[in-house]
């Protein structure tokens, strides 16, 4: 660019001027020089190499990310092995398919039940302590206790996930979410993970943190479901050969997605709304196999709950009372409801649109806020959330201290570790604090006591409405720390209190229950937070068993989601958002459908030859970090050069170790076969990767040849340079592609014009190569942000007033 900006500038300068003439040259050279210097960065920023979203946040930490190898690879080698397979090779592998999601199944349900059982006796023994400190006039040794036994179950909590597995913190939602759209982030499914999300999950839980366990089971499930699914294990010795059949993504793939649908089964006792929670939430890509895979595991979950329950009965699992949320009748079998209550539910439905907007646009700021903190060390970790363990211990402790004692109707006002109990607090005898029913209590617990019909009189405005102030703005703050739990247990209790407050101020002009208005509640907040439908309405059904509440229910979610969805997105995207994972969305942008393909590619395209050199080969993979190349025949293989297929870079190094060369550059016929297996190029296990820096090579052998035709992959998805990319796209997301091939449109070019990815349909990159296009964005018939903002601040200010 100097260059030419000098050659420009001497051919400009005359060979004499004056004074006033050489400034107006100069000026004109200088803005010359800006042209051509923003002409040559547009070329080359056109022709640069695409990085954008390649690094993304896992738990704490910046990771390198990757996409997943869905697509299947139809080569010589890999057609052999398949016509090799017998009818009992096939039945093996459908047979193991079945029994993976059998054990998903029994395992998912055990942890389940274990997570409810640690988390009912850790939390019900430290309330029954302070609670019999309380009744011996004991109040600041009982608050001592209290927010002790919080911070150091939390701290505990944190500290193991920033020390030993950072990809534990948060639900772990997102990255599943991530994960199933084709999404590769290092180290979330492994064992060390898996471990940190159980035990972290318990402590986490139990420490009163405005915090729930049913995200994280999500996250459990999908970490068994891709640890059964790693194929084997050369580390602990299983590398049985029928092992070899899962070593692939597209088969952990659908163990992953039956884990997750496992794991929401487990924490809700909801076998079929685990199944429609994977379809309608995570998967981006299903099938009809895959359907029943994932019920028939989520069954076995319903099975293993109800076997483990019954063992409960007798009395041996100390303070575990029904085991959390998964307890059936927790409202009437006799709901009636009129034409005169669709009022109210409606107006349910729209506040609770407003305010799950307002609590995802609210979490993501203070998100930002504590990822910038967290990002900072272990320390900062450690110190965010013993902040956040002591001011909700204040919250949860100092609260009840407002609300007046009730009598109670039963003879015993105290019964602790049980659902549905009544605590004293600072009341005499025979009388009872309300709102310390809501705090002093796991969150679990509060909401099958605010779900409960017939409990109209048990509960005063006032401490209804504070429960609810304090649900939304402790979730809120809870969200941020460093530690394993998820939002869906608190927006269920932020959207019941919701739901009480609502019945409360409807009196005498609904006759609905304030135990049902608590269910729709929920139903709401869910749908203005989370903007789910069909599973959340499923889930609440086979909570409540109630098939009774289906129409309400229905109309609250579909118009929570309506009246939400004009603000902003819903919390898991803006997670991901803020995480920068590079999710492809299910919508196609406006600008989509004014560029082609060939608008997004960029270069330089890197390419071998059916027959190559291995020095070639090695100092292409050491230069780039393409992880597939495409393989061109040429004179004398092909008299025209022709596109043969797409080769991938594990592929290359499996070659390269291998070390089975041609001395000449020549077809190697038969002996392929007979020297690789399949096996030989079986992906590893989630985050084992090979490097090129890892394999040695001599000189001799750096100057022999590789012939690449029966390992690569001879049916590449390929679209021409003239299409859409909104055409690309949704061909891209719906078959689940990593590599997609651009050809040119004339047959007098290059056989291969560039490779797509999915950091090429990333908006970013898009509007970074066209910015102009920023104005057609898609916006989802969303208010403009100026509107959005205002609107907000004026419900700030209303209810600060």
């Amino acid at each position: 660019m100097a260059d030419a900006a000098g050659a420009s500038k001497e051919e400009l300068a005359p060979a004499s001027s004056s004074p006033e003439e050489e400034v107006e040259e100069e000026e004109l050279i200088g803005t010359l020089k800006e042209s051509l210097l923003e002409h040559l960065s547009l070329n080359l920023r056109r022709h640069a190499p695409n990085n954008t979203s390649q690094v993304a946040i896992v738990g704490s930490n910046l990771c390198p990310i990757e996409s997943l190898d869905y697509e299947l690879v139809e080569n010589e080698l890999f057609n052999q092995d398949w016509r090799s397979r017998g009818r009992s090779a096939i039945l093996r592998y459908v047979f193991l398919k079945w029994t993976f999601c059998l054990f998903i199944g029994l395992v998912s349900g055990a942890i389940g039940f274990f997570n409810n059982l640690s988390v009912e006796n850790v939390a019900g023994l430290k309330f029954a302590t302070v609670s019999d400190l309380m009744l011996a006039d004991k109040y600041w040794t009982a608050f001592g206790v209290f927010a002790g036994s919080n911070l150091a179950l939390l701290i505990f909590a944190t500290a193991i996930t920033a020390f030993v597995s950072t990809a534990a913190g948060g639900s772990g939602i997102p990255e599943v979410k991530a994960y199933l759209n084709g999404v590769d982030a290092p180290d979330i499914f492994s064992l060390r993970t898996l471990a940190v999300k159980i035990v972290g999950l318990i402590a986490a839980v139990s420490s009163s943190l405005h915090v729930g366990k049913a995200g994280p089971m999500v996250h459990i499930g999908a970490c068994i479901g891709a640890i059964v699914g790693q194929g084997g294990s050369r580390k602990y010795g299983m590398t049985w050969r029928w092992l070899r059949y899962f070593k692939n993504d597209r088969d952990r793939r659908d163990l992953v997605t039956c884990g997750a649908a496992a794991g929401i089964a487990a924490a809700f006792r909801a076998p079929v709304g685990g199944v429609l929670f994977a379809l309608e939430s995570l998967s981006s890509w299903w099938r009809g196999a895959l359907i029943w895979r994932a019920f028939f595991a989520t069954a076995v979950v319903a099975v293993t709950l109800r076997a483990l329950m019954d063992v409960c009965e007798s009395g041996r699992c100390g303070l575990f009372g029904k085991g959390g949320l998964i307890m059936y009748n927790v409202t009437a079998d006799n709901i009636t409801y009129h034409l005169a209550d669709l009022p109210p539910v409606i107006l349910l439905g729209v506040i609770g649109g407003i305010l799950g907007s307002l609590y995802n646009f609210l979490m993501l700021k203070v998100l930002q806020i504590f990822t910038l903190i967290n990002q900072k060390g272990p320390a900062y970790k450690l110190l965010l959330a013993a902040t956040v363990s002591i001011f909700t211990s204040c919250c949860l402790f100092g609260l009840p201290w407002l609300a007046p004692c009730r009598p109670c109707e039963k003879d015993d006002c105290r019964v602790i570790g049980h659902s549905g109990g009544y605590n004293n607090f600072q009341c005499p005898p025979n009388q009872y604090n309300d709102l310390a029913i809501l705090f002093f209590n796991t969150n679990d617990n509060t909401i099958r006591k605010l779900f409960s019909s017939g409990t109209n009189d048990v509960f005063h405005k006032s401490s209804i409405m504070v429960s609810f102030v304090a649900s939304y703005v402790l979730g809120i703050v809870s969200y941020g720390v460093a530690a394993p739990f998820g939002l869906f247990v608190p927006i269920f209790l932020t959207g019941a209190a919701y739901g009480r407050v609502t019945g409360m101020l409807m009196g005498t002009n609904t006759t609905l229950d304030h135990g049902l208005f608590a269910v729709l509640g929920a139903a709401s907040f869910l749908g203005g937070t989370m903007r789910m439908t069909v599973s959340v309405c499923v889930i609440i059904l086979e909570l409540t068993n109630n098939l009774l509440l289906l129409p309400l229910v229905m109309l609250v979610l579909l118009i929570s989601k309506t009246v939400a969805d004009s603000f902003n997105p819903n919390i898991y995207h803006l997670i991901l958002k803020l995480k920068c994972l590079p999710y492809l969305e299910d919508h196609v942008e406006p600008y989509m459908r004014q560029l082609t393909v060939s608008d997004v590619v960029t270069g330089p395209l890197r390419i071998f030859n059916g027959v190559e050199k291995v020095s070639y080969i090695v100092h292409i993979l050491k230069t780039t970090g393409h992880h597939a190349f495409p393989v061109i025949d040429e004179p004398p293989f092909s008299s025209p050069p022709v596109l043969f297929g797409l080769i991938l870079r594990a592929h290359l190094l499996s070659l390269l170790r291998k070390k089975h060369f041609l001395p000449t550059c020549s077809l190697a016929g038969s002996d392929a076969s007979k020297k690789f297996v399949a096996d030989d190029f079986a992906k590893r296990g989630s985050g084992k990767h090979d490097h090129i820096e890892d394999i040695e090579l001599t000189a001799e052998e750096m100057e022999m040849f590789i012939d690449l035709h029966p390992f690569t992959n001879t049916s590449p998805y390929t679209v021409i340079e003239t299409m859409s990319l909104a055409k690309a796209l949704i061909l891209f997301r719906e078959i689940g592609l990593r590599h997609l091939l651009v050809v040119p449109k004339s047959s007098n070019r290059a056989p291969v014009v560039g490779i797509l990815t999915r950091h090429d349909f990333m908006p970013e990159h898009i509007l970074g190569l066209h910015p102009y296009l920023s104005e057609s964005r898609w916006k989802r018939l969303r208010f403009q942000k100026s509107t959005f903002t205002r609107f907000y601040r004026a419900c700030l200010m209303w209810a600060c007033s």
